[in-house]
């Protein structure tokens, strides 16, 4: 999962690091030379002044004089190295500035791009980056592991605190409703199945809803998981109100005391408002306690938007993100969240019932080869 971006991640973020170096040494040769250069001058006299001191101790005649001299010589000596040291320190440890580190940024920008990283996701992680290398000491083959600790941290931070899904739906009110959302081709109809049967194993009732009542054998396909997983669908129609099949699935839920409702709706694009008020009109109807919106994590940044649209006209509570595992970018699974500051609930990794994963930010973080 990610390997596209993560082989750029790991080439760009050397590079990124020997820039840094590079710049940092060109600067500390410009800005250090004359100082390095006065203050070597100074250790040459010192000792000059050393070698003077000690032909003249060698012409004292008292034992005394000469245990003296060797003493103050001694610390003199002493105290010019404690400086001598403190410059070589300087050298090892300096700092980059904000201009320099603007120029070195770019090509990590490029690949975040290139990886449909939203904008707003790209600025962020350049802000956090900026905050722990400029103007801040950096030892020297220290800078990758410094520039990746900072990433990791700002990658981690852009997602919204998980939500225990199963735990939700226990300790919520019965029936749970829970509402499905998203563009055409999203894979929303496999992946409630794939919910309803996490719900089975789990001991939950449910029942699924075929509120999809305009995609040709929609119905049809629910129905097909529905005998697959022993889960009774409840249908009208081709053609009929969506949101009185939610309605009717919701009232055979509390008639037959099922825990969970599980409505399947028409994909609509995000743009089409006659659809999206439709939509809107199935929220007020079911009243859900969960909005999920579904997207295809390989469309990268169309399925930023769509999540961004569908969350500003509904509110979603919480992302399902398809085909994780053919997505070698990641750009979506990394923004997406941040975005919506909602969570990601799990990734959608096959065909098979079972290929659905409990999101987990530090697998995403490590699977980026951070």
């Amino acid at each position: 999962m990610f390997k596209f971006l993560k082989d750029k991640l790991k080439d760009t973020i050397s590079k990124f690091s020997s820039k840094v170096e590079e710049s940092k040494e060109t600067e500390e040769k410009l800005e250090k030379q004359p100082e390095i250069k006065e203050e070597v001058q100074g250790v040459i006299e010192g000792i000059e002044e050393i070698e003077e001191t000690k032909e003249e101790i060698q012409k004292k005649s008292t034992q005394k004089e000469i245990i003296k001299k060797k003493d103050d010589l001694i610390e003199d000596v002493e105290e010019k190295k404690s400086f001598f040291g403190k410059i070589k320190e300087k050298i090892i440890t300096t700092k980059i500035s904000e201009n320099k580190f603007e120029d070195l940024f770019w090509d990590l920008e490029l690949i975040m791009l290139e990886n449909n990283v939203a904008s707003e996701v790209i600025d962020k992680i350049k802000d956090d980056l900026k905050s722990d290398l400029v103007d801040k000491p950096l030892k020297r083959g220290k800078i990758e592991e410094i520039i990746k600790e900072s990433l990791r941290e700002s990658i981690d931070s852009l997602f919204i605190n998980q939500k225990n899904f199963l735990k939700i739906i226990k300790e919520g009110k019965k029936p749970f409703v829970i509402v499905f959302v998203g563009v055409n081709g999203g894979g929303k109809t496999t992946t409630i199945a794939k919910i309803a049967n996490i719900l089975k194993k789990n001991k939950i009732s449910s029942v699924m809803v075929a509120a999809d009542t305009f995609r040709a054998a929609a119905i049809q396909q629910l129905e097909e998981h529905g005998k697959r997983l022993g889960i009774k669908v409840i249908k009208h129609d081709y053609g009929s109100d969506p949101a009185a099949v939610a309605f009717d699935g919701i009232k055979h839920a509390e008639a037959k005391n099922i825990d969970v409702v599980l409505v399947d709706t028409a994909g609509r694009l995000q743009s089409n408002k006659n659809l999206m008020n439709e939509m809107k009109k199935i929220i007020k109807v079911a009243n859900p306690n969960l909005k999920i919106f579904i997207g295809e994590s390989i469309t990268g940044n169309d399925c930023i938007e769509q999540a961004k649209q569908f969350n500003e006209a509904i509110k979603i509570d919480g992302i399902i993100l398809t085909k994780a595992d053919v997505d070698e970018k990641g750009g979506a699974a990394i923004s997406v969240s941040f975005i919506t500051q909602e969570p990601i609930l799990y990734f959608g990794v096959g065909q098979e019932y079972d290929d659905l994963k409990e999101f987990d930010s530090k697998e995403v973080v490590k699977s980026l080869g951070l």
